[in-house]
């Protein structure tokens, strides 16, 4: 199964998995102007020889990149080296639709730190089953292992899209793909398949990764995680294919609780462009609009408080408390807006014995602010 991307949103900026994947595609580049003889001996002076690391054997002085004593710094060199494009895009491949979240879920030191730490690991288990190997060890595979077994207990409900022998194209749980893919690992090991592939430093690396997570991830960062990212669910969802038509006040669309949760902030997301487009959210056209019940980009983000409704339905139960359990439809009021956008409050339209209500948004034509629509239309999309 060869990942093309999950569904899995991350809070920051990767720049670490970025310039991992950079100086992998630079090194490999970089190797292949040096010609076939330049390429073997790049792989003797920088490739993780395990005789070598553990002093079997000692390289000619002409084939030494490092002075005696810092052999094993070709555990790191090794890591961005390469055999062939296919073997620096697979990697980098893996490493582009995982790597991410493994770094949102640490930060970017960390992350680096993790990653370092994990190829080293992948090395040492993949010199310890051979010790007078002479064999040199190349690729970022190791490494990338223990990414895999972070996202493996990080996000095991993620789900990712996949290209399941080179014909269909479906939605899989990332525990599926990543288990499939471990699973692969230690069948070819167990059998002793011998195809130039360091089976024993995938295994290495992997089992780092499991075991280092729980080091390395931010405290409130849960394993095994679940919720709106992460939906154990095959196939592909569909936008837009969830709505129940309109609310009582035949305002705006109703999200049914079949939803997918996944997928609740990719239609939040879609209901604020949307919003943007008729006038209602950020742009310059709207920065001192106030009349609409909408702020210039200076809301709070919201959070859910009782008497707040999530996707046309008050979550909150008799005592205030939020319920996602909640069935009795005295509790749950409609809404036209369930994306915790401020209500307009119209005072002349109300006293104080009635409660407030609020006022409807004035909808302008999209693309030209200040044009008014018929309250009467509808735009589904």
């Amino acid at each position: 199964m060869l990942p093309i991307k999950d569904n899995n949103p991350t809070t920051l900026t990767p720049w670490v998995t970025w310039g991992l994947i950079a100086v992998n595609i630079v090194v490999f580049v970089m190797t292949l102007t040096l010609g076939q003889r330049g390429i073997i001996r790049a792989n003797i002076e920088f490739g993780a020889i395990p005789a070598v690391l553990f002093g079997h054997v000692e390289l000619p002085p002409e084939f030494a990149a490092f002075p005696p004593g810092f052999e094993f710094l070709t555990i790191f060199t090794a890591m961005f080296m390469h055999g062939g494009w296919m073997h620096v895009g697979g990697n980098m491949l893996y490493l582009w639709v995982f790597g991410n979240n493994v770094e949102d879920a640490m930060g970017h030191w960390r992350f680096l730190f993790f990653y370092l730490l994990c190829g080293v690991a992948a090395a040492l288990g993949h010199a310890l089953a051979d010790t007078t190997s002479q064999i040199p060890m190349i690729g970022a595979s190791g490494a990338l292992a223990g990414v895999l077994g972070a996202y493996f207990l990080l996000f095991p409900k993620a789900r990712v899209l996949v290209w399941f022998f080179w014909v269909l194209i479906f939605y899989v749980p990332a525990v599926v793909v990543l288990g499939f893919w471990i699973g692969m690992q230690v069948i070819n090991l167990s059998t002793g398949v011998n195809d130039g592939v360091a089976w024993a430093a995938h295994v290495a690396g992997f089992a780092a990764g499991l075991i280092l997570i729980p080091l390395f991830k931010y405290r409130h960062i849960p394993l095994w995680q679940g919720g709106p990212k992460q939906q154990p669910v095959f196939g592909v969802y569909r936008p837009g294919r969830h709505r129940a038509g309109a609310n009582s006040n035949g305002n705006g669309p109703e999200f049914r609780f079949d939803t997918p949760p996944w997928a609740a902030a990719y239609e939040r997301e879609k209901a604020e462009r949307r919003n943007a487009r008729r006038g209602f959210g950020k742009g310059p056209h709207t920065a001192n609009r106030g009349d609409n019940g909408y702020t210039s980009g200076n809301q709070e983000p919201w959070t859910w408080q009782p008497g707040n409704v999530i996707y046309g339905e008050d979550q909150s139960d008799n005592n205030g408390h939020f319920n996602a359990n909640n069935t009795n439809p005295q509790s749950r009021p409609r809404h036209p807006r369930p994306w915790g956008a401020t209500p307009h409050i119209d005072a002349d339209k109300h006293d104080a014995s009635s409660p407030p209500q609020a006022a409807t948004p004035k909808r302008h034509g999209i693309g030209v602010p200040g044009v008014s629509r018929p309250t009467n239309q509808r735009d589904d999309d």
